[in-house]
């Protein structure tokens, strides 16, 4: 990838979730959408945001986590005051 490149994509990146959530103008959105037609690393991460955000838009209840391995968890993060009794 070109230095020039790799450029472009630092730049475009920075916008990324304004153009996930569609909040850009549609100068930057088109110039988005031109740049991925050419970077597949980009088209990843840009495809990749938007999975992710689709998949937590969905979650309407956080998933059950096992009392062991929550117990770990918050030993892990030095939480362990709120582990319940």
């Amino acid at each position: 990838m070109s230095d020039h490149h790799n450029h472009n994509c630092k730049n475009l990146l920075t916008s990324l979730s304004g153009f996930v959530d569609g909040d850009l103008e549609d100068a930057l959105c088109e110039e988005i959408v031109r740049h991925m037609a050419d970077c597949e690393n980009c088209q990843i991460v840009i495809n990749t945001l938007q999975k992710t955000v689709e998949l937590y838009q969905e979650t309407t209840e956080p998933p059950d986590v096992p009392n062991d391995v929550r117990a770990r968890l918050f030993k892990q993060l030095n939480l362990d005051e709120f582990l319940e009794s």
